[in-house]
């Protein structure tokens, strides 16, 4: 029997909102009603809901009523059932030989992707709706299974992420972690209005759909710059990132749940007099601070004096302030300079905890930073300590997972509006790039022009392995020549491809055309429309 193909199964009109009563039941019936804090409670992944109803739709002996099965309203958006929906387990025989079977006396067009998609929606809607009455769902949840894991589930997720299509109605994907791909790095560059937003819920619903179900799950922190990912309102975007409202940080409601300074305990002092240099520059530089050698060696010791008071464990803004103070002399102790102002900014913000509470690898968080100015030392801060945090985390993990066909990712930071993280010497920034290479980070910057990827400090297009260029605002003619190393035609070319890209379009590299000498050298894309 010929297989069916289950590779481009559209969404029903608002398929996922009609799983969220059934979700929730599901979850209030297999979790505790308290929690500690290194607990967490079972987040039921759209994915198994999928599964979950179309088993139970087609475990119903019904005649299939064609007319109604016709009536499906499809996506507007065009949003996919995710291809791990069905092959999870490596069950998509099963899923295939089952729906024939319900279908054997009706006349379908198996080698129709419409066709299909109506059929398995309608199995998923008449499942739904069979679970959602009476006691059902318990009768369902009482059968007996295996508890054991599967070979599937221990396997390192290939990370092919679709994110829409070519203009010629080709999948477009981006292969993140075979072992020929030399990092994983992802830059963003498009103006307001050009459809970044929507792109980086793509990648991210693709990075979760593909691997939450598995023991490699991929998890992100995301700077949200502009409150969109984090706004109440939006609440239901979350339910695309196997999220709820509790991965949301917002530090105006309550401090970060983590401290931003290393701990010593047990280290050698010298590396703490590192360590205090590189945060007595980071402090002047989120103010773009101009302070005298004086005050700059004196703020070095006031770290290195705070971290003394601690018996080298994490120290505060509050130590620092006071063991800065205690080294000015006279009047001086009694006057604002800019390194107290910085300090006393970040002591009344009162942004971050003075001990761990949370992971920041093994989960997933949406900081909201709508509440700051985005050029503002709060806002560099909150990004600044973080991404200096995940440094000091990923210091310590053993090499990411591979196997014959990719490597392990563990986490992927993605900092939107990150041009104010660029214009200046972001040093936490290029290490936790260089340290994550080997240890499964992956980063992704978006910004609203190409040219902030490249300063006098660190050339981003050189060390990223997928740049995706959307609607600018101006065009650097320098970039484009750098980025896809092209000039006269083939300049023009893309610089007129740029110019035209319309919202939710981009464009990238085309390595084919690269490795062959000839061919367009880049690319477009139409994203996927997710929210």
């Amino acid at each position: 029997m010929e297989q069916i193909s289950l590779q481009n199964i559209r969404q029903s009109e608002g398929l996922i909102d009609h799983l969220l009563p059934l979700k929730h039941k599901l979850e209030q019936k297999v979790n505790l009603k308290e929690y500690k804090f290194d607990n967490k409670p079972v987040n039921v992944s759209n994915n198994l809901l999928q599964r979950l109803v179309l088993s139970a739709g087609l475990s119903l002996p019904a005649d299939r009523d064609m007319n109604k099965v016709h009536e499906i309203i499809m996506s507007k958006s065009g949003l996919r059932i995710h291809v791990t929906t069905f092959s999870k387990n490596k069950l998509h025989n099963l899923w295939s030989a089952l729906i024939k079977l319900r279908y054997e006396s009706k006349e379908v067009n198996w080698n129709n992707d419409a066709a299909i998609s109506r059929i398995i929606n309608y199995e998923m809607l008449t499942g739904l709706e069979y679970l959602m009455q009476d006691d059902n769902l318990e009768n369902w949840l009482s059968v007996s299974t295996s508890q054991s894991r599967t070979a599937t589930y221990g396997q390192i997720p290939f990370l092919d992420l679709h994110i829409g299509m070519y203009e010629d109605d080709i999948p477009a994907t981006l292969n993140l972690n075979g072992r020929d791909i030399p990092n994983t790095q992802i830059l963003i560059a498009g103006a307001t209005g050009s459809g970044k937003s929507n792109l980086l819920a793509v990648l991210m619903q693709e990075m979760r759909s593909r691997t939450v179900e598995t023991s490699y799950p991929v998890n992100f922190l995301f700077f949200d710059y502009k409150g969109e990912f984090s706004d109440p309102a939006n609440k239901a975007w979350l339910s695309h990132f196997e999220l709820d409202d509790s991965a949301i940080l917002d530090p105006i409601k309550a401090p970060l749940p983590f401290t931003p300074f290393k701990n010593f305990s047990g280290k050698v002092q010298g590396e703490i007099n590192l360590y205090a240099t590189e945060m007595a520059n980071a402090l002047c530089a989120i103010d773009n601070t101009r302070i005298s050698a004086n005050m700059s060696n004196r703020l070095t010791e006031a770290v290195i004096k705070a971290y003394k008071k601690t018996s080298s464990k994490p120290i505060t803004f509050k130590h620092i302030l006071e063991a800065y103070v205690d080294l000015q002399t006279g009047k001086d102790k009694d006057k604002d300079d800019s390194i107290k102002s910085v300090l006393k900014q970040l002591i009344r913000s009162n942004i971050f905890n003075t001990v761990d509470t949370i992971d920041l690898i093994n989960e997933c968080f949406i900081v909201k930073m709508d509440s700051f100015p985005k050029d503002g030392p709060i806002a560099k801060a909150i990004v600044y300590f973080i991404i200096s945090k995940l440094t000091s985390i990923y210091e310590t993990l053993p090499k990411q997972g591979t196997n014959t066909e990719c490597v392990e990712i563990r986490h992927f930071s993605i900092i939107d509006e990150a041009h104010y993280m660029l214009e200046f010497d972001n040093k936490p920034l290029r290490d936790l790039i260089a340290i994550g290479r080997n240890k499964g980070l992956s980063i992704i910057l978006a910004t609203q022009n190409m040219d902030s990827f490249k300063s006098k400090y660190f050339d981003f297009y050189a060390n990223a392995q997928y740049p995706l260029i959307m609607k600018q605002q101006s065009i650097t003619d320098s970039v484009i020549k750098d980025l896809f190393g092209v000039s006269g035609n083939e300049f023009n070319e893309i610089k007129e491809a740029i110019s035209g890209l319309k919202l939710g379009e981009l464009i990238i590299k085309n390595p084919t055309a690269f490795a062959l000498g000839m061919g367009k050298k880049y690319k477009k894309i139409q994203t996927t429309h997710l929210i």
